[in-house]
C-alpha cells in the first residue's frame, strides 16, 4: 500500500485497540484488485470472552462489542461467612438446682488466675482439649509475646512500656474472647491477676470480656510453684525470689470470694475435672467480683 508523500504512517496494530482511522478500509482484498473487502472487525479487549460482532457490522470507534449471550458471572468459590460481632458476655442462666449445671456442653468464658508455675497454661489447654463443645485457649503471655521488636520484658525491670504491653495484651485477649464466644466457641484465658490491683486485673477483664466471665484462682503451695518454675526456660522462668513474692501476693485471694483450687497434689486431668465442678457451682451461685 502506498501513501501520499508526507502522510503519516498508520499506527501499529495493538491488541485491544481498534484502528485510529478508517485507513484499513482502503485495503484491497487479495485476488480481487480494485474491490475493497469487508472491514475487519475490531478485536475484543483483553479478557473479553463474548462473541465478536459479525463481519462488516458497523462498530463505533472506541465502543466495546456487546456479546449476544453474556456468560454467567464466575462463581465465588472462596466463600464469605458473615460472623456476628462480639459483645460483652453475660452470665449463663442458673441451673434449676445447685450443682446440676453441665459445664461440659455449655459455652463459657473462664479466667484462670494464678502465679507463675501454678500450672495455669497446662490446665487451661487440657480443659479446652477435652471439652465436648468448641473451646479456645487464649494465653495472655502468648499474646504479649507477639511483640518481637521492642518487647518490654518485666524481668528487665517493670516500667511504663511493660505495663502498657500487658494492658494491650489483655485488651487483645478480651476482644478475641468476645468474638469467639459470639460465634459459639467457649474460651479459657489465663493470667497472673493480683488481688491488690483489682482495677487493672479483674476490672480490666470484666471491661474487655463482660460480667459473665468466670474467674477461678489456681494456687498450689509455694514449694510446688518453685519446682515448676525451675523447669521453665527463656523469659518465662523467674528467680526464686520473684516467684516467692508473686505467690505471697496471690495469697490475698483467700477471703476474696473467688473460688480457689489448691492443685498441689493434683495432676492436670484431676485439676481440670475439679475446675468443671467449681465452674458449675460458680454459675449456680456467681461470685461477687
Amino acid at each position: 500500500m502506498q501513501h501520499a508523500v508526507g502522510a503519516p504512517l498508520p499506527p501499529p496494530h495493538q491488541p485491544g485497540h481498534g484502528p485510529a482511522t478508517d485507513w484499513s478500509s482502503a485495503g484491497h482484498h487479495p485476488g480481487h484488485p480494485g474491490h475493497p473487502g469487508p472491514a475487519p472487525s475490531t478485536p475484543p479487549a483483553p479478557g473479553f470472552t463474548g462473541a465478536p460482532a459479525p463481519p462488516g457490522a458497523p462498530v463505533p470507534p472506541g465502543a466495546p462489542q456487546v456479546p449476544h449471550h453474556a456468560p454467567p458471572p464466575p462463581r465465588d468459590t472462596t466463600g464469605h461467612v458473615p460472623l456476628p460481632p462480639g459483645d460483652t458476655v453475660g452470665m449463663p442462666s442458673a441451673p434449676p438446682a445447685a450443682g446440676t449445671y453441665d459445664t461440659t456442653t455449655t459455652t463459657l468464658a473462664v479466667l484462670l488466675i494464678g502465679p507463675a508455675g501454678a500450672g495455669k497454661t497446662s490446665v487451661a489447654k487440657y480443659w479446652a482439649d477435652h471439652r465436648r463443645v468448641p473451646t479456645a485457649h487464649i494465653s495472655l503471655d502468648d499474646v504479649r509475646e507477639w511483640v518481637r521488636s521492642g518487647f518490654a520484658d518485666p524481668q528487665s525491670g517493670w516500667n511504663d512500656s511493660s505495663e502498657a504491653q500487658y494492658r494491650l495484651a489483655r485488651r487483645t485477649c478480651g476482644f478475641a474472647a468476645r468474638n469467639f464466644l459470639a460465634n459459639g466457641i467457649s474460651c479459657i484465658l489465663d493470667d497472673a491477676v493480683f488481688p491488690d490491683r483489682p482495677v487493672v486485673g479483674l476490672g480490666g477483664w470484666k471491661r474487655h470480656v463482660g460480667p459473665g466471665l468466670l474467674p477461678v484462682v489456681l494456687l498450689p503451695g509455694l514449694e510446688i510453684v518453685l519446682e515448676r518454675n525451675a523447669e521453665r526456660t527463656g523469659n518465662r522462668r523467674l528467680t526464686d525470689e520473684e516467684v516467692a513474692r508473686i505467690h505471697g501476693r496471690m495469697a490475698g485471694w483467700y477471703g476474696s470470694g473467688l473460688p480457689i483450687i489448691d492443685n498441689s497434689q493434683l495432676d492436670v486431668p484431676s485439676t481440670a475435672r475439679l475446675l468443671d465442678d467449681v465452674l458449675s457451682r460458680s454459675i449456680a451461685s456467681p461470685p461477687q467480683w
